[in-house]
């Protein structure tokens, strides 16, 4: 399927530089096939509807580009529907520059951007000026209630294509209201004063020593832990698929073993990642772990094991998660993106707020990654033996999830015919 917006950006002199820098070749596959329609997923939605700020493109009669920032509440700029965005245009220094190359020439570019999480989109269109004695309705509609200024039209841009960008150099920065949050959160996870001695000694007795050095909360339930090694030394090599085996000390002041895959890049050594979704009614490992790891807690571990490996041959891939199975599944994703080989990722959750890595994946993963939810307001569940059924000749099919997803795609493969060795699985549950 072709890409709207490398269909509309990558003209001939484009193409040309990417030809002479060697590039022209990775982006060509992006071409192929039919258009695709430029239709936002839940995913683009969610991240258009939290911005409170975006960057205008427009044109000049003279040719010149001109571009202006606008700001507002969150979710100012509205999502109309999956092709179509609006925003309400205020009376401000009355320059009407952007406005004035509207009328001229509709095409517009806007640059939305996350800068807390390094994440960028791109939105090419054609914009519309929409007068209050035209449509009230949806004056009405764009319209914000906490803002006093008056409306003095409206703004309606139909996406033509849209690109997510690489995340390379965008330097983090947060709102006075996001650094608030992120000192609360901080202060949550502070060890108290009856664990700091404790924390100073590290859990465990494997041969690799470790040491946390990042939190995220990936979702309600989901959190992440960075881990890296004595003074930050290289890490030994965990190839995709393997897992790291942690201690944990539980209610009662018992040590156990926790098994937590590694979703961190496989080549990259400098940290490994896990993530740890919390179990209220689980055997209490999770909830150890989220209440207890913090910045600086140690821990020994043995070396990563492998039960769950990547093939290593040029065969293309099927990866398919559910919930916390995606950790797993994203270094797989990973490693198959560096080696260049073509994989398709099927994903669900129950709603896009449960979904860990959501956009990441969506940003890095330009061909091939579909999203599923399970509570229907959401989007479509995930069909199986549709997948499957679809799936190349002599691909191979990793699944990783709650039982009931690995059993219909073992029982989907074996519909078909297609042997077990060729269907690979993992279960958390």
């Amino acid at each position: 399927m072709g890409n709207a917006f490398s269909n509309i950006a990558f003209t001939t002199n484009v193409k040309a530089l990417q030809e002479r820098s060697g590039s022209r070749a990775a982006y060509a596959g992006r071409a192929q096939g039919p258009l695709e329609n430029a239709e936002l997923s839940v995913h683009e939605i969610a991240f258009i509807e939290a911005r409170d700020s975006f960057y205008l493109g427009t044109v000049t009669e003279t040719g010149w580009p001109y571009v202006q920032h606008r700001g507002g509440p969150g979710g100012f700029l509205k999502v109309l529907d999956s092709r179509t965005l609006g925003f309400a245009d205020f009376s401000g220094n009355r320059q009407y520059v952007s406005t004035g190359n509207i009328v001229g020439n509709p095409r517009v570019c806007l640059f939305l951007m996350d800068y807390p999480h390094q994440a960028r989109l791109k939105i090419l269109g054609r914009a519309r000026l929409v007068e209050n004695d035209t449509d009230p309705d949806l004056l009405t509609r764009l319209d914000n209630p906490h803002y006093r200024a008056r409306v003095e039209r409206g703004v309606v841009i139909e996406i033509e294509g849209f690109d997510w960008n690489c995340p390379k150099y965008i330097t983090p920065r947060f709102t006075e209201a996001e650094v608030a949050a992120y000192i609360r959160e901080a202060e949550r996870l502070a060890p108290s004063a009856s664990t700091t001695n404790a924390a100073e000694e590290s859990l465990g007795s494997g041969e690799l020593e470790l040491t946390i050095t990042g939190v995220r909360q990936l979702t309600p339930d989901i959190r992440a832990y960075e881990l890296r090694g004595e003074a930050w030394s290289e890490l030994p090599t965990a190839s995709a698929g393997a897992h790291l085996e942690v201690p944990v000390r539980l209610e009662d002041g018992s040590i156990a073993r926790r098994h937590y895959s590694l979703l961190s890049n496989p080549r990259e050594r400098d940290f490994y990642e896990i993530a740890v979704r919390h179990e209220a009614d689980g055997r209490g490992g999770s909830r150890a772990i989220h209440g207890h790891w913090h910045i600086g807690t140690r821990l020994r571990v043995p070396f990563p094991i492998n039960h769950f490996p990547l093939h290593s041959d040029a065969r293309p891939a099927v990866l398919i998660a559910g919930g916390i199975g995606i950790t797993p599944i994203k270094a797989m994703a990973s490693e198959l993106r560096l080696r260049g080989q073509r994989f398709e990722l099927h994903y669900s959750a129950r709603t896009p707020r449960d979904m860990a890595y959501r956009a990441e994946l969506a940003r890095d993963i330009k061909i091939g990654f579909r999203m599923y939810f399970s509570q229907a307001q959401h989007g479509g569940r995930m069909d199986v033996p549709k997948i499957v059924r679809n799936a190349a000749p002599d691909s191979v099919i990793y699944v990783c999830g709650p039982g009931s997803l690995i059993e219909s795609v073992r029982e989907a493969a074996r519909d078909i015919g297609l042997p077990a060795s060729r269907v690979q699985y993992e279960s958390f549950y």
